[in-house]
């Protein structure tokens, strides 16, 4: 039992020496050793000296970088006109599914069984072209026409004629749909109007008819007749004469009468033969058969003027609830705000261009870098898809650009843009050649721009803006080291800044690629500075 407490006794002794023993090693370990901070604070200074960077070559380009909205070209809505009857527009069919293309002649929308077929031009729809009316947009018809390849008569005739509505036909034909009718009404009076032509017809040859027998000769046989009767009168006056002028013993008793009744008879009969004669040659009066025939033609020419009136009037249509003008095409279907069974109370349906276009609004200043033409770039995935500026306008108001989400700024030389909100400008860009699945990706984003708007000819002698000094006459300077401790000012001429570097095109003395020149100096205050301290900041 003993032994056990004296055991125990030196184990706690023993620990107990231990324990002064690493007490007193940490008291001594603490005075030899220095905190981080208590060797700064009794380290000398460092040696003061130039910090240095060597000249480069290198190519020094200033960019416009600025946010732009990714989508198509001029979004149009598209609705239908009402109808003549007032009917509601119930839609049918050939309902389009948003990303389909409308090409020239294509069929938008099925309403009423009809189709709304779309057509290139600036006029909208504002009336339907019938036979008879005229104005630039039946012009406009006749060109669309054109462009589709159909015949529907010269484009500078502003009258809707046959040759319109042929075309009109040959379009509808081409689109798979019965070409719209005039009516029954207008059917039922040209073929009244014809009836009437006919009937007018019948009457001109009538009347032909009538003049043409009160104005004939007499036959003949009757002239002949009348010229027999003559002679023979003739002859017995001739043969009267003669008897009675002999002595009546010599005369044939017989066959002259010599009395005065007889000899009055026969000069009678000999002046009704030559009167019969006469009148047989002087022609008829035929003033009321002609007159007859005037009025007879004169109702046939009224007759053919109604008929080419009613006619006319069942030409082929184009009712302005059937057609669609768009100022460009192919356009690309982006919203469609109707389906098979509703009815149209509005737009049906939202295109816009083919043609993929960022749209970005910049600064004045900016978009004084940006001219129609300049290309950049668009990143997309892990490559850059070129862009060209297609037109810079003045900014409309709400543009995503005001809202904060326009331009960074040029980079480089160009520096901040200083022009005061709402001084903006829109910047379109054109997208080059993508692919489905980028076009896919793109729609609807957000992108970063890129636009070089100055760049060196290849590469340059450069040395960073920090390098530059200005001299007592405004001249720019570098300071270049000699490698030994010493330096020298050199008086240079700069060219392009961009991106932290000046170009150098030129130095009173030799300057080369490698030269070292001064940036800063180290060990000195200025250091220190670069963290300043709360009195600085105060300063500030």
């Amino acid at each position: 039992m003993t032994a056990h407490v004296s055991g125990g006794r030196r184990t706690i002794v023993a620990m107990a020496v231990v324990a002064v023993l690493c007490l007193v090693a940490g008291v001594l370990l603490s005075r030899l050793i220095d905190s981080p901070g208590a060797a700064a604070a009794d380290a000398a200074p460092p040696t003061a000296g130039p910090i240095t960077v060597p000249v480069e070559r290198r190519v020094i380009g200033n960019e416009v970088v600025l946010r732009g909205d990714v989508g198509y070209d001029d979004p149009i809505d598209l609705r239908v006109e009402a109808g003549a009857d007032g009917a509601p527009a119930v839609v049918t069919g050939q309902v389009k599914e948003v990303g389909a293309t409308l090409d020239p002649g294509a069929v938008a929308l099925e309403v009423v069984g009809r189709p709304v077929v779309v057509l290139p031009g600036e006029l909208p729809t504002y009336r339907t072209l019938r036979a008879g009316v005229s104005g630039p947009d039946v012009q406009q018809l006749r060109w669309a026409l054109q462009v589709l390849g159909i015949d529907g008569g010269d484009p500078a005739d502003a009258t809707y004629d046959a040759s319109a509505a042929a075309g009109v036909r040959a379009l509808y034909q081409r689109v798979g749909y019965e070409p719209p009718s005039a009516g029954e009404e207008a059917t039922e009076a040209a073929k009244a109007a014809r009836e009437a032509v006919t009937a007018a017809q019948e009457g001109v040859r009538s009347a032909q008819a009538l003049l043409a027998g009160a104005a004939s000769p007499a036959a003949g046989a009757s002239v002949t007749e009348l010229d027999g009767a003559v002679r023979v009168a003739e002859a017995r006056m001739q043969f009267l004469g003669a008897q009675c002028a002999l002595p009546a013993e010599q005369r044939d008793q017989s066959a002259a009468d010599c009395s005065p009744p007889a000899l009055v008879q026969a000069d009678a009969d000999l002046q009704t033969a030559r009167a019969g004669r006469a009148a047989a040659g002087v022609a008829p009066d035929t003033s009321a058969e002609r007159a007859a025939v005037r009025a007879a033609q004169d109702q046939l020419n009224a007759a053919r003027t109604a008929l080419q009136q009613a006619e006319a009037d069942t030409l082929t249509p184009l009712p302005s609830a059937e057609v669609v003008y768009l100022p460009s095409l192919p356009r690309r279907v982006d919203a469609v705000e109707v389906r098979r069974g509703s009815t149209i109370s509005g737009p049906f349906m939202t295109v816009s261009g083919a043609t993929v276009q960022v749209t970005a609004s910049v600064s004045r200043a900016d978009a004084e870098l940006l001219a129609p033409g300049a290309a950049g770039t668009i990143p997309l995935d892990d490559t850059e898809v070129a862009v060209t500026v297609a037109e810079v306008t003045a900014a409309k108001a709400g543009d995503a650009a005001d809202d904060g989400q326009g331009d960074e700024g040029a980079e480089g030389g160009g520096g901040e843009s200083s022009a005061p909100t709402g001084d903006r400008r829109t910047v379109v860009f054109t997208v080059g050649a993508l692919t489905p699945e980028q076009l896919t990706a793109l729609q609807g984003t957000n992108v970063r721009v890129r636009v070089p708007v100055s760049s060196t000819d290849g590469e340059v002698l450069a040395v960073p803006l920090a390098a530059l000094t200005a001299g007592p006459g405004g001249e720019s300077r570098v300071e270049v080291s000699d490698g030994a401790g010493g330096t020298r000012l050199v008086v240079v001429t700069t060219g392009l800044a961009a991106e932290g570097y000046v170009e150098i095109t030129g130095a009173k003395e030799p300057l080369e690629e490698g030269d070292l020149v001064v940036v800063g100096a180290s060990g000195t205050q200025d250091e220190d500075e670069d963290e300043p301290s709360a009195d600085a900041t105060e300063d500030a």
